[in-house]
């Protein structure tokens, strides 16, 4: 599972989500061919070329098929050592026809934490660079070690460690249980084979027609006729809602209903949470499907599953890679299910982010992952533009868990909630990724928006910046796009702020082209929360 914890200052809320497997900190590396030719850079008005194209399934397919079938000769043309193999992960084209291919590395047959990599190839088949979680070499002893044969840990899996430092032979065992907040726990623990040292341990669990509480009245997908409905979106992968009564383990049981009219806009009805939570998902779908055509959180057109009524008063939500679904808890005293649209988007966009950069949760990777969810539940709610719920730069506003009307996070100030960063500095990877997150949170708003005040769907918002200069912004849409092109082809597990810096631009590069206002707006919004 992949639960994670929205945290306010006072109060730990909401989950999140990042698969098992690739690591932490590492060097961003690009071609300076993978840029878009200023010449040929599209006009402010035109869709750029450098966007993802939408894919089928099927084409999806494809694509990931034919690089399986070249992996030995890509690793070859990369230098990589005789024992090294990519295993292809992701693959991203662009309309222009570039394709962005991801890969995970094995060494002697071992995963490699830590060696992920993106290849950029144009439509010619001309190499455009690659991006790199780390440039190690890998030289390892495979055999070596006294604990390989003698005490290893108990259920671990050998692997070969290359996130941090010199690439050593390693084991990584995962430890399952609850915290004491009934969020699930898989806490992945590396230790080094020959010494038996730690040397790096995160938690893959990461927190943070119906009547919906939040929402109103809304449309949500179903399947059935006559009178017998469930509550499955045959037209986005078959999303379903289940119904887990206040239990912790297992799928639950799917709401169904005899007139295809679920829930009453309050707690009393269960199938309120279920409509509120289907809601989110579909939102979340269309939005990755229209704005940056993606199909699906894995890119596949396969839809996950939705739980609701988790434990008894569990004041959480989770994205867990290891059922493909999502989980929402009540909340205080089962009053206040934390099934709101940002909430929903923050949430599912965890499984985007472990489907593709991987963001390691922890150290400023962490901080990246979690403001990654955050803008894009800021994205979905703008772009669902529901009058019950319209869209801010406020983070958590309508489940009010700090009880005073107060969101969790603030995109504009993030350090007004108490605790988070407005702007980098070198302790910024020490602190909690809830903490950290503002960095980015912020950059995006100042991309999007510009500093100083101003008042935005009737929300005041006034940023500041780290250097007192003026940020103007290029709108958010154009601020979506860098972000998500950054995140889908140069940031990799282990990208810190400084690479985060490098990906957008490179991504404002291919987007709206070399010195483009975009790219300059970049530039300045990062100075903004001082990362240079």
């Amino acid at each position: 599972m992949t639960p994670h914890i929205f945290r306010s200052n006072r109060t730990l809320a909401l989950a999140t989500a990042v698969a098992a497997g690739a690591l932490l900190a590492g060097t961003l590396t690009t071609g300076a061919s993978a840029q878009t030719d200023p010449a040929s850079a599209p006009s402010a008005d035109a869709t750029p070329t450098a966007t993802p194209m939408k894919l089928s399934g099927a084409a999806r397919a494809e694509l990931l098929k034919a690089a399986a079938g070249t992996t030995a000769r890509t690793a070859d043309e990369l230098g990589l050592g005789a024992q090294e193999k990519l295993v292809v992960k992701d693959v991203v084209k662009d309309r222009d026809g570039t394709t962005h291919t991801r890969y995970e590395r094995t060494y002697a047959g071992l995963p490699v934490l830590g060696g992920d990599l993106v290849v950029h190839t144009a439509k010619s088949g001309a190499p455009e660079g690659v991006t790199k979680a780390v440039k190690a070499d890998i030289a390892v002893d495979t055999g070596a070690g006294t604990l390989a044969a003698q005490s290893a840990p108990k259920g671990a899996r050998k692997v070969v460690w290359a996130a941090t430092g010199t690439p050593v032979l390693a084991y990584e065992k995962i430890v399952t249980g609850t915290k004491k907040d009934g969020t699930p726990r898989e806490l992945h623990i590396v230790t080094d084979a020959a010494t038996g040292k730690k040397l790096y341990q995160w938690d893959d669990i990461r927190t943070g027609a119906g009547e919906s509480q939040y929402s109103g009245s809304v449309t949500v997908g179903s399947s059935g006729s006559g009178s017998s409905f469930a509550l499955t979106d045959a037209t986005r992968g078959n999303h379903s809602t289940y119904n887990l009564n206040h239990g912790t383990s297992g799928q639950g049981t799917l709401f169904t209903d005899a007139d295809d009219t679920w829930g009453d806009g309050t707690v009393n009805d269960p199938a309120t949470a279920a409509v509120d939570a289907a809601y989110g998902a579909q939102l979340t779908w269309d939005y990755y499907k229209n704005v940056h055509g993606r199909s699906g959180i894995r890119g596949d057109g396969v839809g996950a599953y939705s739980r609701v009524h988790y434990g008894n008063n569990y004041v959480n939500a989770f994205w867990s890679d290891s059922c493909f679904c999502m989980t929402y808890g009540d909340g205080s005293g089962n009053k206040a299910p934390l099934t709101s649209i940002d909430v929903a988007a923050h949430e599912m966009t965890h499984g985007v982010t472990s489907a593709t950069a991987k963001l390691v949760y922890s150290g400023e990777s962490g901080g990246l992952n979690e403001a990654t969810s955050d803008i894009f539940a800021a994205a979905v709610e703008f772009n669902a533009a529901n009058p019950e719920d319209v869209g801010d730069y406020l983070i958590g506003e309508k489940i009010d868990i700090n009880g005073d009307g107060s969101p969790l996070r603030y995109m504009d100030k993030p350090s007004k909630d108490g605790a988070s960063l407005d702007n980098w500095s070198s302790a910024a990877g020490g602190v909690d990724v809830h903490y950290s997150s503002g960095i980015a949170n912020h950059f995006f708003y100042l991309l999007s928006e510009g500093s100083g005040a101003k008042t935005i769907n009737g929300v005041p918002y006034d940023s500041p910046t780290a250097d007192g200069q003026a940020v103007t912004g290029i709108g958010r849409d154009k601020a979506e796009q860098i972000w998500y092109k950054a995140l889908t082809t140069y940031m990799t597990s282990t990208t810190k702020y400084a690479q985060a810096r490098t990906a957008t631009l490179s991504a404002a590069k291919d987007l709206y082209g070399d010195g483009s206002a975009e790219y300059q707006a970049v530039d300045r919004a990062w100075a903004g929360v001082n990362v240079k």
